[in-house]
């Protein structure tokens, strides 16, 4: 039998600043590293949003974490941008998308964080705008509003057994350990999972569900 050995807060803070180190798109030096348990907070700065991004990710690939906050500041030495500028860039970066319909998005920027409105069909759709937004210069955050109406709905015990089955059919998961529940558009996930990854597969697999609009994923990561 394989026994797997927990890492101390000491071993588990090593491990990600090498990860940090490790990543390319961060700069490691500016960021601070503390561990409680499992838990980590990020904080320090960086020079731009999708940075921030990267190294809560970065993090969250590391075996052994059970948590993140992120308190990490976006500030840089480059020339300020003025939020109408921010907008008129994000609403010009809208109409190209070709994942969102014309005009059913709006952006408005204050204190250089663009907040999204509007209404679409698919979660992918809604994160598609958020990341478009995130990669623009000058943007410190992205509030993401954007309710989703479908135009499909599905049964909630073929919703089930369509998310379970998706599940089963990704390598790593076996579908024994997580519980479905449907409660009209909205989807819970109970149960556990070995890794981050997971957690995350687990919410897209719910997310391509016909008629979802909301998804309340309370899996716990379990090593």
């Amino acid at each position: 039998m394989t026994q797997i050995l927990h890492k101390t807060d000491h071993e588990l803070k090593t491990a990600i600043v090498d990860e940090l180190e490790w990543t390319p798109s961060v700069n490691p030096d500016r960021i601070a590293v503390s561990v409680d348990n499992g838990a980590i907070t990020l904080s320090g700065q960086v020079e731009t949003y999708p940075e921030k991004q990267a190294a809560t990710r970065a993090v969250m690939h590391v075996r052994g974490v059970t948590a993140v906050a992120d308190e990490i500041e976006v500030k840089n030495g480059w020339a300020p941008r003025e939020d109408a500028d921010i907008a008129r860039e994000a609403s010009e970066a809208i109409d190209r998308m070709v994942y969102v319909p014309a005009g059913a998005v709006q952006a408005k920027v204050h204190n250089h964080v663009i907040t999204l409105s509007g209404a679409l069909t698919w979660d992918y759709q809604r994160e598609a705008a958020r990341a478009a937004m995130a990669g623009l210069r000058g943007v410190h955050g992205v509030i993401n509003t954007i309710s989703l109406k479908p135009t499909a709905v599905i049964a909630p015990i073929e919703a089930k057994a369509k998310i379970t089955a998706a599940l089963v059919r990704k390598a790593r998961f076996d579908g024994q350990h997580i519980t479905v529940e449907v409660n009209g558009s909205e989807i819970e996930l109970r149960g556990s999972v070995s890794s981050w990854a997971e957690f995350r597969q687990a919410g897209y697999a719910a997310w391509a569900t016909p008629g979802v609009t909301n998804v309340k994923n309370e899996l716990v990561v379990s090593y």
